[in-house]
């Protein structure tokens, strides 16, 4: 009787990873719409085949080693071997524990689950360098931020490998503010410095010139899609289903983070409002994702009324940081780094509000060793990348648009330009 009990949790845990797993993999869909309504029309199929391409660069480099530095445990070199132990073992427990003891997954439910992860870190880097970028440079960065730059700072956090030094912090990120997130904006960030702005984003004497994205209805639809996702990004972060107190764990963070995106929606409406006169439609979206990338270090903990301030408050920050960013004339064409960057930052350091385990020090100094690691990893590979062939298109190619030059092929090709 006892093994048909575990047998069914084991089973049922499995597919609630997987299926949250799947929901991850659908927010490559809402970065790629969102971005291709961000971006110029004339930049529309790169950045698609940027968005497809790194997907698949990151499946891939996570299997041949990325999943093995992280957590010890390679797919391409030890396929599922261990995975009956994993079972043995798990009856033995249950038998101890009454069926209450850790999460007990297929071992390849878990790789999925993280694999997913790592494609939504890389995401964050695409937008940000947008419509000015080598696509091939690109991809080659890809392969090093997703086969070694992320799964060494994942092996220090959620992998357990901890180096003394974050060991020490206790530090807390339920499902990746700050080790997904902000570690996509740390990589974006060092190269868009690198990369330089668009031409025509800054005038002479330092006016800020707005470039309209193209599809605003698919930058809508991105949100929504990625909104939709995040349920999966942070409900399967509790890692099972299968009993009572996980069930109710699971509700609450479903709950939570639809809260917050909403407060982070509202929050950036209302200040656009204040600040332009008018609703802004993208400052609305980026406030929304801000409100999920912002819970997303704790969306266990807080009442849903204090997740909804929370993602409020990222909704402000995010919208006055797309601002300080365009005067600094960092050009971030979809808000990646002030979003996934600034809210992810946010959403780390308040967790201490509502989590007892975890301490302003610790939260502080986690982050800052997450955004040190991967910007200057990151700057390095973009600064040999620069040196080796180049990061950018040239002038000629960027005015005509990077689907002609990096693609041969049009996304709207019956409209100019």
């Amino acid at each position: 009787m006892e093994n048909q009990i575990f047998e069914l949790q084991y089973a049922l845990d499995t597919f609630y990873f997987l299926v949250c797993g799947a929901l991850v993999m659908w927010m490559a869909a809402g970065f790629a719409m969102l971005e291709a309504g961000l971006v110029r029309s004339k930049n529309t199929t790169e950045i698609l085949t940027k968005n497809i391409g790194l997907f698949a660069i990151a499946c891939t480099m996570y299997l041949i080693c990325g999943y093995h530095i992280m957590y010890d445990g390679g797919f391409f070199l030890n396929g599922i071997a261990g995975g009956e132990t994993l079972v043995a073992d798990a009856l033995a427990d249950s038998a101890k524990n009454g069926f209450e003891g850790d999460a007990v997954y297929s071992a390849a439910s878990d790789f999925f689950f993280q694999v997913v992860f790592v494609a939504t870190c890389m995401s964050i880097v695409s937008g940000a360098v947008a419509e000015r970028m080598k696509l091939w440079v690109f991809f080659a960065f890809a392969i090093v931020m997703t086969g070694f730059i992320y799964p060494m700072e994942g092996s220090w956090t959620w992998g357990g490998n901890a180096v003394p030094f974050i060991g020490e912090l206790n530090f807390v990120d339920f499902a990746g503010s700050g080790i997904v997130h902000m570690a996509g904006a740390a990589a974006a960030l060092a190269g868009v410095l690198l990369l330089g702005a668009r031409k025509g984003k800054y005038g002479k004497n330092g006016e800020i010139r707005a470039i309209p994205g193209a599809n605003l209805p698919l930058a809508a639809l991105g949100t929504l899609i990625l909104w939709l996702g995040w349920f999966g990004f942070n409900g399967g972060s509790v890692l099972k289903l299968g009993d009572i107190a996980s069930a109710n764990s699971v509700a609450m963070v479903f709950l939570n983070t639809n809260a917050a995106a909403a407060g982070g929606a509202i929050g950036a409406l209302l200040l656009a409002r204040l600040i332009f006169g008018k609703a802004d439609l993208t400052m609305l979206l980026n406030g929304a994702l801000a409100g999920l990338v912002a819970i997303t270090a704790g969306p266990d903990t807080p009442t849903p009324l204090l997740a909804t301030v929370f993602g409020m408050m990222a909704g402000i920050i995010v919208v006055c940081s797309i601002l300080i960013l365009d005067k600094m004339k960092i050009d971030d064409p979809v808000g990646a780094i002030s979003v996934h960057g600034v809210a992810g930052f946010f959403g780390v350091m308040i967790v201490p509000l509502t989590n007892d385990s975890a301490t302003f020090l610790g939260q502080l100094g986690g982050a800052a060793v997450i955004f040190g690691w991967v910007f200057v990893c990151s700057l390095i590979v973009w600064s040999v990348l620069k040196a080796v062939v180049g990061l950018r298109i040239s002038e000629e190619e960027e005015y005509e648009g990077a689907d002609i030059a990096e693609c041969g092929q049009e996304a709207y090709p019956e409209f100019v330009n």
